[in-house]
């Protein structure tokens, strides 16, 4: 229950409260108009509700955030967080009807001094290897506490190896800047491919994009690779998908108020990254980019844009790349006029699920997550919905107190769908959430 504070522009997002306890369920299963069935939301986690000034490591932070999720083929749902009173990440493994698999929750991290958050999760097909990277507040002689660290468990998420320091820089780690004053945290990724490569990315404060790839399961990695290094413009919030043996990385940058999104790939088997390309660029702000890939292998990627640039208001929008190139010369708008940003995309067959944090009240903190549904591979779109309340509440706001460069979706062979959410309200709960739909 201990989390940072020191972040970006107004980013979070809100909604819900219970009184299910941790692992129980709360009543009712929602149909809604994007036909997507949601089943009663699973509180996963709960702890205080307080944060107080920040104080590095020994801040007192007390509450649960940062979910993230991943899922099996056969639809065992994985699902990681911060416990920001214990500065540790931990991680819960559920059936897929919805029933804890842990007896407890493995502690991932097992660094109680020091801050570990905004994790990011990758499973192999049984379930079996757990592959969790995450954000460390280590100060190691820059400006800017941050390393990026990764641990594997072999036995299904029960125990997990000794973290390992992949980044290894005083260059502040997992930092998406977007102004010497302002930064996202949690600007880090993982993928892991149908051969078993993993691959993990992230930013540094100072401006740097870095790649660091293993080929034998997490077992080892590679010396990180260098994508892009120009402090004038920093990289933030890198996505990383493979498909076909190629590793595709986009990410925006900060320090920019016309940022474009930029997307750099490689060929099959190699490591070595292109020249970047700019996607659909043009005068407005564009922003956490998140990509997926379908059968086919072709490109789908979300971002949070603002035409009138950062100040003004975010929409989500969507674009397919085909052969490398976008299919159309402009987005589609996914989340209406509203406040949006943030999105999370996930592929089933022909379905394309876009899930967002929603910004209903101007230069406030998220309440609750939108989304729109595709049935045709990305060519249409449902009317935008909203993910519903897990107990009708409205005092709590989304969490992501660090920042809301997060995976929050997954999605199994058969089209069933996993979403975590976390909500906050001052000085009474914070809480984990998993949907299913």
């Amino acid at each position: 229950m201990r989390i940072l504070l020191y972040l970006l522009i107004g980013i979070m997002l809100g909604a819900c409260q219970g009184s299910a306890a941790p692992g129980e369920t709360n009543s009712g299963n929602a149909p809604d108009s994007t036909g997507i069935e949601w089943e009663s939301p699973i509180r996963v986690a709960s702890g205080e509700a307080y944060q107080g000034p920040w104080r590095m490591n020994d801040s007192d932070f007390r509450y649960v955030d940062d979910p993230t999720v991943a899922m099996t083929k056969g639809g065992r749902i994985f699902t990681a967080w911060a416990d920001q009173a214990g500065q540790d990440v931990y991680l819960q493994v559920f059936d897929p009807d919805g029933t804890p698999m842990l007896e407890e929750p493995a502690n991932v991290s097992g660094s109680p001094d020091t801050f570990s958050w905004l994790p990011r999760l990758a499973v192999d097909d049984e379930g079996r290897r757990v592959h969790v990277l995450w954000q460390e507040i280590l100060f190691t002689g820059g400006s800017h506490g941050g390393e990026i660290l990764y641990a594997c468990s072999r036995d299904g998420g029960e125990t997990f190896s000794e973290p390992v320091n992949l980044s290894d820089t005083p260059a502040g780690a997992g930092k998406g800047r977007l102004s010497r004053e302002r930064w996202s945290n949690g600007s880090l990724d993982l993928a892991l491919g149908d051969d078993g490569t993993l691959v993990a990315a992230w930013s540094e404060y100072e401006g740097a994009l870095r790649v660091s790839v293993s080929e034998d399961g997490g077992t080892s990695f590679s010396e990180p690779r260098t994508v892009v290094d120009d402090p004038r413009s920093p990289a933030r919030g890198p996505s990383l998908a493979l498909a076909d043996g190629a590793m595709h990385l986009a990410w925006t940058v900060g320090e920019d108020p016309e940022a474009d999104i930029r997307l750099a790939s490689t060929e099959p088997g190699s490591l070595e990254f292109g020249e970047p390309q700019t996607i659909h660029g043009d005068s407005g702000h564009a922003d956490a980019p998140r990509l997926a890939t379908d059968e086919n292998g072709d490109l789908h990627l979300v971002w949070s844009r603002a035409p009138e640039g950062p100040t003004g208001s975010y929409q989500v929008v969507h674009t397919t790349i085909r052969d490398g190139s976008p299919e159309t010369d402009s987005p589609t708008v996914l989340s209406g006029q509203t406040g949006a940003a943030f999105p999370h995309p996930i592929i089933s067959g022909e379905h394309l699920l876009v899930a967002w944090e929603a910004f209903p009240d101007r230069g406030a903190r998220p309440r609750g997550l939108g989304f729109a549904h595709s049935t045709d591979g990305g060519t249409s779109f449902s009317d935008p919905a909203r993910l519903p309340d897990p107990n009708g509440t409205d005092g709590a706001d989304n969490g992501g107190r660090q920042g809301l460069l997060m995976n929050k979706l997954a999605t199994d062979d058969q089209g069933r769908i996993a979403v975590v959410h976390s909500t906050f309200q001052e000085g009474q709960t914070s809480d984990i959430w998993l949907f299913r739909g």
